[in-house]
């Protein structure tokens, strides 16, 4: 992992509770990383505004994910 998520990796993710945590993981951080990135990036426009609010809402999403997870890494319907 590390680049971009495929498709194989969400088949796998499907049935693998393990790498589906460490997908999600992953996942966050890089999130984190580019949010933080934008953040210190100075620009006016509003629509990058929106966009770092969104993916501040996805990774609240996304670490809800992990914490439900955590602990139940056993196959789930996706």
């Amino acid at each position: 992992m590390g680049g971009m998520v495929t498709e194989e990796d969400l088949v796998r993710a499907r049935t693998d509770g393990v790498f589906r945590q460490k997908l999600m993981a992953e996942s966050l951080d890089r999130l984190l990383g580019l949010l933080n990135q934008m953040r210190r990036t100075p620009d006016e426009n509003p629509t990058r505004a929106l966009q770092i609010r969104e993916g501040v809402d996805l990774a609240v999403k996304l670490a809800d994910r992990l914490q439900q997870n955590d602990g139940n890494s056993g196959p789930r319907a996706a």
